[in-house]
């Protein structure tokens, strides 16, 4: 590491960050979907599809997309969006779609100020709640949520035809 955990700076994206955003988001797929829902997620999505739709994203006042700066390179990211209400859902909430620390950068609170920087947008927002989803086979992302004040709220079940 060139730059110590206390000098990254979480602040929002700017077009300057897509390849960081794309790397990092690379890592989570890898990481994550590709290693527990192996063949039902693209691992290659952020890099075919992401710059494009990070770069969209930045212009949307519902999303929000953040990252963890050290000097002059990403080293984690925070995706979220707002949804409205509904006549079925009269409130609104605020999900947290991505979070990725480098593995390298983590253990040092940056996932967590990241999580803080979505609360307090989401708060800025006036969501009504903010959600996360997170694999059943990740325990250490579920207590990572769970500490930061996330609660079960629904299991989701499936099966392979």
């Amino acid at each position: 590491m060139s730059t110590q955990p206390n000098e990254t700076v979480i602040r929002r994206a700017e077009e300057r960050d897509v390849p960081g955003l794309v790397e990092c988001s690379a890592g989570l797929f890898a990481e994550d979907g590709g290693t527990r829902d192996p063949g039902g997620i693209n691992v290659n999505w952020p890099r075919e599809h992401g710059p494009e739709r990070f770069r969209q994203n930045l212009e949307v006042p519902e999303r929000l997309t953040l990252v963890a700066g050290a000097g002059d390179q990403i080293v984690g990211h925070l995706t979220a969006v707002l949804s409205g209400t509904s006549p079925m859902k009269p409130i609104t909430t605020a999900t947290l779609v991505s979070m990725y620390v480098k593995p390298e950068w983590r253990r040092n609170q940056i996932g967590a100020r990241l999580v803080a920087s979505f609360m307090d947008w989401a708060k800025e927002q006036q969501a009504d709640r903010v959600d996360v989803t997170a694999y059943a086979s990740n325990p250490d992302a579920i207590k990572f949520y769970e500490s930061h004040g996330f609660a079960a709220k629904s299991v989701t079940l499936e099966a392979q035809l």
